[in-house]
């Protein structure tokens, strides 16, 4: 619970963080939570005075609890669920809540498929959520109320990023997470998770719109969970994103959006730095991941960067030799990569000018590289490590399905995802040892026939002088 909190404030590298993202967003006008607007944000934000869709009191929590997920389960890896392509058509879980409009009959207001004709926005001729406008959580048309509410989020269990582990009721006796703890009016999740990664907790939590406390996992034990729309203030600091509640703790790892670091669990998920604010200029970050196997896999959630020169690589941490490397103008391909290698060096560097959403990647370790099955037909074919040590990044053939991330479109936070490459990939059939080995015989044996051949005719030829 957020009080007293003066006298502890924020410390000078608290401070310093928060200056680091001071001019990231504007500050809500009017007190936080529910009815408060920030900055026009997205393309076509809907205006309060106009006959969009404005932001109302919201009626009391009718949702089951849910808690966070872990990265196998997630359908978002954006903190405000802009990527969600899921198919729940409920405000809440399990057909609670609820029932959305189709977003194809919603012609009357501001979001509907007639507006998103491309569907780079997720949507189109059925009725579930989606976060059109880049609001804090996706959210869907309902049957206007007698209260004249004609909107409501969506709670979606499998919609909160990894690393976000829930909404948690804070009593204030005591404090849900017991480290220090501060205030900011530039507040950000990433300003806490900073906060509290150089004070060196495991967990930071966001309470009302504007408060920051750390903790350990032996508090996140003893927390009751609440409902997860009771986490519904908006940051001080970022119009997109939530920081809490009235008496409620959204609790995340520290581990996300940190600038380096040592993964050795069986799987997992990466951000990049500063995430899920945009990465700042001047970053230099790498990962090393070792998670037991002869292999590993990678697939890439998110990757958005903003010029050519700022570039992951990933190499191998045994030699160090380059597998692979994308930038902003030579992004992953969207299909999972397996590489032969037992541990894996990531580094990322932004220059002088770096400022974009950054990237999220899930990782597994593999006992073997031909694990499961091979990507599906259609998708990019990946080499394990190109000839000249350079990129190599290739779309689907012609004619074949494109495997697009996050569903319908592709898209993250109302823009293309910018999924492609220099061209198609050739087609390469393994070719079966035994196949191999019949057709050397074979020529094998017609060379044998053809000197046969030759003996003959020279004897002939022989014959044919000496008569």
């Amino acid at each position: 619970m957020v009080t007293g909190l003066g006298a502890q404030g924020w410390g000078p590298e608290a401070r310093e963080a928060a200056e680091q993202v001071a001019g990231a967003a504007e500050q809500s006008e009017g007190p936080p939570g529910a009815g408060a607007w920030g900055a026009d944000w997205g393309p076509r934000r809907d205006l309060a005075s106009g006959s969009g869709r404005v932001r109302r009191p919201r009626e009391g929590p009718d949702f089951p609890r849910s808690r966070g997920c872990r990265a196998g389960l997630s359908e978002c890896f954006q903190v405000n669920g802009a990527d969600y392509r899921g198919h729940q058509n409920h405000t809440g879980p399990r057909g609670a809540g609820r029932p959305c409009l189709f977003w194809d009959q919603t012609q009357q207001h501001s979001y509907s498929s007639a507006s998103d004709p491309q569907g780079r926005w997720g949507l189109g001729a059925h009725n579930f959520c989606r976060n059109p406008d880049g609001d804090v959580q996706p959210w869907c048309y309902v049957a206007e109320t007698e209260e004249g509410i004609y909107w409501r989020y969506c709670d979606i269990p499998t919609c909160h990023m990894p690393g976000y582990l829930g909404c948690f009721v804070d009593s204030g006796a005591p404090p849900a997470l017991s480290g220090p703890s501060g205030t900011s009016t530039k507040l950000t999740v990433q300003v806490c998770l900073r906060f509290c990664r150089m004070k060196g907790y495991q967990l930071a939590g966001v309470e009302a719109g504007y408060a920051c406390f750390c903790g350990s996992e032996s508090d996140l034990a003893r927390g009751r969970l609440a409902p997860a729309t009771d986490c519904d203030q908006i940051c001080f600091g970022h119009p997109g994103q939530l920081c809490g509640g009235d008496g409620r703790l959204g609790i995340y790892e520290v581990s996300v959006g940190s600038c380096q670091g040592n993964w050795t669990a069986p799987q997992g998920v990466i951000y990049s730095p500063d995430f899920p604010d945009e990465y700042g200029p001047d970053r230099n970050c790498s990962w090393v991941l070792g998670p037991t196997g002869a292999a590993l896999e990678l697939t890439f959630r998110l990757f958005e960067l903003a010029d050519p020169r700022d570039r992951l690589e990933l190499r191998d941490a045994g030699s160090g030799s380059l597998l692979f490397a994308f930038d902003g103008a030579r992004p992953p391909p969207p299909a999972p990569l397996r590489l032969r290698a037992a541990a894996l060096l990531l580094t990322f560097r932004s220059d002088a000018r770096g400022h974009a959403q950054g990237f999220a990647l899930t990782y597994r370790g593999l006992q073997d590289a031909t694990e499961d099955r091979a990507p599906p037909k259609g998708s990019a074919q990946t080499p394990v490590e190109p000839p000249d040590g350079t990129n190599v990044s290739c779309s689907p053939r012609p004619g074949a399905p494109q495997a697009a991330m996050g569903g319908e479109a592709g898209v993250r936070h109302g823009r293309e995802s910018g999924w492609g490459s220099p061209g198609p990939c050739p087609h390469r059939t393994p070719v079966p040892a035994a196949r191999v080995f019949s057709t050397v015989t074979a020529i094998s044996v017609l060379l044998l026939l053809l000197l046969s051949l030759l003996r003959l005719l020279r004897r002939r030829c022989g014959r044919w002088g000496r008569a």
